[in-house]
């Protein structure tokens, strides 16, 4: 079970920052873009890390209010719900 939590942690992790990097990249060539509740969507769903170091490295939605709130209240609610797992099973 642990080990499915890890993988499916890095997986969305990596999966939200490359969808950081290809929506800036989309918003220089002025392009389609990903959808914003995507890209919060999958912070929200285990990809916190992602989106922060996606933030922080594209440069990208740092002005965006609901990004800067809502990406680290996801990461607390990240750490908050492992500790919690995490002392149930020790």
């Amino acid at each position: 079970m642990m080990m499915y939590l890890l993988c499916y942690m890095v997986f969305m992790n990596l999966l939200t920052f490359f969808l950081y990097g290809i929506d800036k990249k989309r918003a220089i060539q002025r392009k389609w873009r990903i959808p914003e509740k995507t890209l919060l969507g999958t912070a929200l769903a285990g990809g916190s890390i992602g989106a922060l170091a996606g933030m922080q490295v594209f440069h990208h939605k740092t002005k965006h209010w609901t990004f800067r709130i809502c990406v680290p209240v996801f990461l607390l609610l990240h750490l908050g719900l492992l500790y919690v797992w995490f002392m149930k099973i020790l």
